[in-house]
């Protein structure tokens, strides 16, 4: 087997046709029977069968946004048919789950007492099943990323965050992404332009993370729309699978408003608001209400975008998502002033809130919700 592109925090294998290696990969890390996690998509259009399993176990019921009840019901499979780790076959979504039925299925309920917000960080320990993180999108970072989100029936959308629950392995695989629809591509791309923006944005102090967001923003601006509108494009499919990582690996930083702000309409009951899009929605609200507190780093990332200065940006983006075909406003997507009353709190709440460069508060996160409105 070729060895890692990179070992940074995790090992990352990356290349066209890498995912036929995964066997191989199973069996280093001494992974005889491991669980599934995909969609019903995906199992459809014979991803599953493109990793060269012998007769996999599957779980493929991973919704947008999952829940702790999907989580749940995955930890029995996993249970009853006594696997002994797990592969993520997917999005952010399944990666997500995984990382959660891998920590449900060594330790007790309830779930929230691991969030971040919960103070469970420490309560997570190297006793969880192996994870191999499978990308089929370029977007949520999550094969290289230590967190994961869940919704909850509350309404809640918690973060959980461990070494532990870092991916042994990521085989970023570009071909893999070549179906991805163009709406998708659009939305997930933004999600991966939006981690590079914030991690660089971020209060915390870490040069190397902001190099790698630099890098990987510099990137995703030069490819997004070509792997958009050339979809088997192999070297902008590659480019933005690149980009991704590095916003992934640029989060021990942590994040912002922007995901402050999207988390909780994640969590909102009944509906299905795909996380990278609400991302890519938010962006040019939130840089112009931070401009003024990070102003020379702004100006940092228009030069890299190909932008005079950084009070740019948010026209910027706000083009590029219209070019994208994605929506502008909340309203677009059938949101209601009535959802987003209750949502300030949690978005106060939410642990990406204290990184923000602009300190939040309750005033900040309402007034930001009603002009994205």
């Amino acid at each position: 087997m070729r060895p890692p592109a990179c070992s940074y925090l995790n090992d990352v294998y990356f290349g066209c046709g890498v995912a036929r290696e995964v066997p191989e990969l199973l069996k280093k890390r001494c992974m005889q029977r491991p669980l599934i996690i995909t969609d019903a998509g995906l199992v459809k259009l014979g991803y599953v069968e493109r990793l060269g399993l012998a007769a996999p176990v599957v779980f493929d019921r991973v919704e947008t946004n999952p829940t702790a009840s999907s989580a749940r019901e995955g930890v029995q499979i996993f249970l009853h048919q006594q696997c002994d780790g797990l592969v993520a076959l997917g999005g952010g979504s399944p990666m997500d789950l995984a990382k959660m039925v891998a920590l449900l299925a060594r330790y007790p309920e309830p779930l929230e007492q691991y969030a971040i917000v919960h103070g469970g960080v420490g309560k997570i320990t190297s006793n969880v099943p192996p994870l191999v993180a499978v990308p089929t999108t370029a977007g949520s970072g999550s094969e290289v990323g230590r967190a994961a989100l869940l919704s909850f029936d509350s309404g809640d959308k918690l973060g959980f965050l461990s070494p532990h629950l870092l991916p042994k392995a990521a085989v970023c695989d570009p071909e893999l992404t070549f179906g991805l629809p163009p709406a998708l591509t659009a939305g997930s791309g933004m999600d991966a332009l939006s981690h590079c923006v914030e991690t660089y944005l971020s209060t915390r102090e870490n040069p190397v993370a902001d190099a790698i967001a630099l890098e990987g923003f510099a990137r995703g601006c030069a490819h997004l729309q070509t792997a958009v509108q050339e979809g088997h494009n192999a070297e902008a499919r590659a480019q933005m699978l690149w980009c991704s990582v590095m916003g992934g690996l640029a989060f021990p930083k942590s994040l912002g408003a922007v995901h402050s702000l999207s988390h909780p309409l994640g969590g909102l009951p009944g509906r299905k608001l795909h996380h990278g899009t609400l991302n890519a929605l938010f962006l040019p609200y939130v840089l112009e209400f931070n401009h003024d507190f990070c102003a020379e780093k702004l100006d940092v990332l228009a030069s890299r975008a190909g932008v005079k200065e950084g009070s740019e940006l948010p026209a910027y983006f706000a083009r590029l998502n219209e070019a994208l075909g994605l929506p502008r406003r909340l309203r677009d997507l059938g949101v209601t002033r009535e959802e987003l009353v209750p949502l300030a709190e949690k978005a106060l709440r939410d642990h990406c809130t204290p990184t923000n460069p602009r300190p939040l508060d309750l005033a900040a996160c309402r007034m930001l919700y009603e002009t994205a409105w």
